[in-house]
């Protein structure tokens, strides 16, 4: 007989499990404290309103703020604020701010499929749960993270106005190019996916070595250097549209945060 005990207990697919306003609303207070400046963890649980960041529900907030892009993890063991949560709070008008909190709402990896297959209007609760299901969500956290997405898509009313024209304002203004919010929009380069660019460009590149980016039909490979010698590539489709550059970086930041919770 199996002892119950050895057995591993489930988990269900990582997804936020704060709603998108009340994300908001706390990283807001960690941002009156540190601004954007990079501050050990607990630090930072207690300014969201924890004791520390030992708890569950502390861990499981930081990492819901992970998922929208409201927190990055600039070391081990230190947060900050993102560049993106200071631009929202500095934007000048309210169509500006209801974009930056729709690309929040895209930003976990599961809304922005979410969003994308229900893309003319959420159905009912009923059948978002059996959705999760079949996802590998178990019961009660599927039950939980409906709640959160449809609060969350309320909030920003994401399916009120046309889409088409909310679109124009992500690819033009997130991470950033809005008026009077110089400072902190024109810093964040690294959001953006890295742009093709010739062999030469790299300083380590010479004609013994494979060429920096290579085109393979409609696609380009682009390495990343890993430590200890190691190469990875992406492959980045042409044309290559904003939308696409977000969707890439949600998947990147959803494996980066399973693996910094797995340590735990």
């Amino acid at each position: 007989m199996v002892d119950a005990a050895v057995i591993p207990r489930k988990k269900s697919p990582r997804a936020p499990t704060l709603p998108l306003d009340e994300a908001v609303d706390r990283v807001m207070k960690a941002y009156d404290r540190e601004r954007l400046h990079p501050a050990p963890t607990d630090v930072v649980a207690q300014n969201l309103g924890y004791k520390g960041a030992s708890s569950g529900s502390a861990l499981s907030a930081l990492a819901s703020l992970r998922y929208y892009g409201l927190l990055e993890r600039p070391k081990d063991g230190y947060l900050a604020v993102t560049k993106e949560v200071e631009a929202f709070k500095f934007a000048p008008d309210e169509a500006l701010k209801r974009s930056f909190l729709l690309n929040f709402l895209r930003r976990p990896a599961l809304f922005s499929e979410l969003l994308e297959k229900y893309s003319t209007g959420l159905p009912s609760d009923a059948n978002l749960k059996y959705d999760l299901i079949q996802r590998g969500f178990l019961p009660a956290s599927a039950s939980e993270v409906v709640l959160v997405f449809r609060r969350s898509v309320e909030f920003t009313s994401y399916f009120d106005g046309a889409e088409s024209d909310t679109q124009i304002k992500d690819d033009s203004s997130f991470p950033g190019q809005a008026p009077q919010v110089e400072a902190p929009l024109a810093a964040a380069p690294q959001e953006s996916m890295p742009e093709t660019r010739p062999a030469s460009a790299s300083p380590s590149a010479n004609s013994s070595q494979a060429p920096e980016l290579t085109q393979e039909g409609e696609h380009d490979r682009i390495p990343v250097r890993l430590p200890g010698g190691r190469r990875a590539w992406l492959v980045i489709p042409t044309p290559f549209f904003a939308a696409d550059r977000q969707r890439l970086k949600a998947q990147i930041d959803l494996l980066l945060t399973q693996d910094e919770e797995d340590e735990h």
